[in-house]
């Protein structure tokens, strides 16, 4: 039971910890600080005493090696999705393209059908008109031929 009085600096190295990590614990466990001749802080601990094991580092290397192996397969699924990514856009291009191309094909067909169906409006007409001149004609010789046989 043998109190030092230790500068943070020392109780760290002591504690084998950090000089922030000291002062936490100082605090924490609201040890007796006091100054000395020099300025420094010094802290009254019984070191045998203090109950502080030091915490295995947050990034261990277990812990580092996981997490590298993740990324490195994050990575490879990226590049595989980036792939899938690309061949798709492709694909959605050369249909976006085929969608351009057809609908000006439908413009044009429906174009091409207003134009047939006046044609065959005027064709109609045009044979409509024919029919009835020869009818006209028709009739006019039947009614010639009637006159020339009741005589």
């Amino acid at each position: 039971m043998s109190v030092e009085m230790l500068t943070y600096g020392a109780l760290a190295d002591r504690l084998d910890i950090s000089v922030e990590a000291a002062r936490a614990i100082a605090r924490r466990l609201r040890l007796p600080r006091s100054r000395s001749s020099d300025g420094m802080a010094l802290v009254a601990v019984d070191v045998d005493r203090l109950k502080h094991r030091r915490r295995p580092a947050v990034g261990s290397a277990a812990k580092v090696a996981t997490l590298l192996a993740e990324i490195a397969q994050l990575a490879s699924t990226m590049a595989t999705q980036r792939t899938a990514f690309e061949r798709e856009r492709e694909r959605a291009d050369r249909l976006a393209a085929d969608v351009a191309r057809l609908t000006d094909e439908v413009l044009l067909a429906r174009e091409t059908a207003v134009r047939h169906e006046d044609e065959i409006a005027a064709l109609w007409g045009s044979l409509a008109e024919q029919s009835a001149k020869r009818l006209g004609r028709l009739t006019a010789s039947v009614v010639k031929a009637d006159r020339r046989a009741c005589r």
